[in-house]
């Protein structure tokens, strides 16, 4: 491999350059094999292994964007090759009016040479189709499906309302009669629930499938991440389990668990009209960009246009929505359509002309204002807003004072909103020995569910909490009611003997139940149901758990 003269390219408006070789290898025009040193013009190394190139792919650190390589032509002389870049020049500016440069001139370099300009998406793919028309003419190369329309909902944000927007929008489209379905690439909650067919996947998903009026499937979700402590998460794989991975485990797998995605998006999109997309956290992040399958690199493969989405309520909506316009790349920027902003309180007229100045900064125009809706009923897609002491209604005065222990790993506090629901009943969080004493003593304790339970029993023993619910039940005037893990936790024992949740392998329980729980491999996934006995009604719920709790 030589060394390449090079061009230093600032900022994302500024062409890179891409540099080829031609070589002699068997005869006639059959194109070969392309060895690539690149960096920075990922989206034209795409397009050339979808057009049937094969690139090996070598990315090094630098401000340099080079691409170099070897395209194979035919037993030809240096002359004849030299001929041949002659005769590829001609025919790409005649045919198609695309200009490449013969790099003989260079010092290094030969006849066999030339560059070209890595330049926004659409002149790439125009490039790539005009190399591959005219080196292999007769190469198979896989179509493009015709795309779905799709319109997808990205954040300035974490928590700016993406999820209920993604649903509303379904709901709409299908009172119009359109076959919508949702889709969501990666997501981090632990807020999850199960499929007819005994997959796991985001609550959030199936609220949305259910706005389309569908059953919800593991194909809206494909990705969902399980938080299980500060750095790692259990991965969930179109509803399977497939292990517990630390961030870097999982970053240096995400291109494969991208094929899995886009294969997911494509079935799921043949069989519908429309497809409404939602991202995660914010498209801007730089840190998370290369390794990006949730938002622009999703859009990117449905070809949605992209409404960026602000909480107006938090503040700084303007600055977020501007900033992360300034951090995207230009193709990225080139596909946000507009911008929402979200849980607007008052007259929208007080915007004044804020969005005609967003507009004139960033070139994209707000497209609309959604007023702030409280109380809407509908199941969180996380526990951000409930870490933030906004997930229960404040009730004072309430008949029933319930509370729920806000465990760290908290999972599925969703199962709590029934009781929410209830207008004489007040429901709260209790995070120290205080919350549950004296005349804060609740009339009924809940223990929730938890994905890292050994972990969470520690944390009751280190804050005090565990004397405090042992303290209630002695009184006999409070009710203690575990669910799922919170169930667990009430036993004897918790054992994780295969380390599934966290490193901890056994812990004592708080002994009010007769139980011993141990975790195991397979993953329970089903729905259930089951009779009231007081009242003969029918209850349908479902099983998401490790292992097994017994007498």
């Amino acid at each position: 491999m030589k060394n390449f003269p090079t061009s230093r390219v600032r900022g994302s408006s500024a062409p890179s350059h891409c540099m080829a070789k031609l070589g002699a290898k068997n005869a006639g025009w059959k194109l070969g094999w392309l060895e690539s040193v690149f960096l920075g013009s990922l989206g034209l190394l795409a397009l050339l292994q979808w057009s049937g190139f094969r690139p090996g792919l070598k990315i090094l650190v630098g401000a340099v964007s080079i691409l170099s390589g070897l395209l194979v032509l035919g037993r030809l002389g240096l002359l004849g090759m030299r001929r041949a870049i002659w005769r590829l020049r001609d025919r790409l500016l005649a045919d198609f009016g695309v200009a490449i440069r013969e790099c003989s001139g260079f010092e290094g370099l030969d006849g066999r040479y030339f560059r070209v300009a890595v330049r926004p998406e659409a002149d790439n793919a125009r490039l790539v189709a005009a190399l591959a028309a005219v080196l292999a003419p007769k190469r198979p190369r896989p179509k493009r499906p015709r795309g779905t329309p799709a319109v997808m909902f990205q954040g300035a944000s974490s928590n700016a309302g993406k999820s209920v927007l993604a649903a509303a929008l379904c709901r709409i489209l299908r009172r119009d009669g359109y076959a919508v379905a949702p889709f969501k690439a990666q997501n981090m909650s632990l807020n999850s629930g199960v499929t007819p067919d005994g997959l796991e996947m985001g609550r959030a998903q199936i609220l949305q499938a259910r706005a389309c009026g569908l059953a919800p499937e593991a194909a809206m979700n494909p990705v969902l991440l399980k938080p299980s402590s500060e750095t790692g998460s259990q991965v969930v794989l179109m509803g399977r389990p497939v292990g517990n991975m630390d961030a870097r485990t999982y970053f240096a797998r995400k291109r494969d668990f991208f094929a899995t995605v886009t294969a997911a998006y494509d079935n799921l999109a043949a069989r519908h009209e429309v497809m409404v997309l939602e991202g995660a956290g914010s498209p801007a992040e730089v840190n998370l960009m290369a390794h990006d399958i949730v938002n622009m690199a999703m859009a990117a493969h449905a070809g949605a246009g992209v409404l960026l989405v602000a909480d107006i309520d938090r503040g700084g909506a303007f600055a977020a929505l501007a900033g992360t316009m300034e951090l995207l790349p230009e193709r990225d920027r080139a596909r946000v359509a507009g911008y929402v902003l979200n849980r607007f309180r008052g007259d929208p007229g007080l915007l004044g002309d804020a969005p005609d100045f967003l507009f004139r900064m960033t070139g994209r125009k707000v497209l609309g204002v959604v007023p702030d809706i409280v109380d809407l009923g509908l199941p969180e897609e996380d526990s951000v807003s409930l870490k933030a002491g906004v997930g229960f209604p404040l009730r004072t005065g309430a008949e029933v004072d319930l509370a729920v222990i806000d465990l760290p790993h908290i999972s599925n506090f969703t199962d709590c909103d029934a009781l929410a629901a209830e207008p004489d009943a007040g429901l709260r969080l209790a995070r120290a020995p205080g919350d549950l004493s004296g005349t804060s003593r609740p009339d009924a304790l809940i223990l929730p569910g938890s994905k890292n339970t050994l972990a969470d029993l520690d944390w009751l023993r280190k804050t005090g909490l565990d004397r405090a619910i042992l303290e209630l039940t002695g009184t006999g005037r409070c009710e203690v009611v575990g669910i799922c893990a919170g169930f667990q936790m009430l036993g004897e024992t918790v054992a994780d003997p295969l380390g599934l949740e966290s490193k901890g392998r056994h812990a004592p329980g708080l002994g009010l139940l007769p139980l011993r729980t141990e975790l195991q491999a397979e993953k329970t996934l089903r729905l259930t149901q089951a009779v009231h006995g007081p009242t003969g009604l029918e209850v349908r719920g479902y099983e998401i758990h490790h292992g097994t709790t017994a007498p």
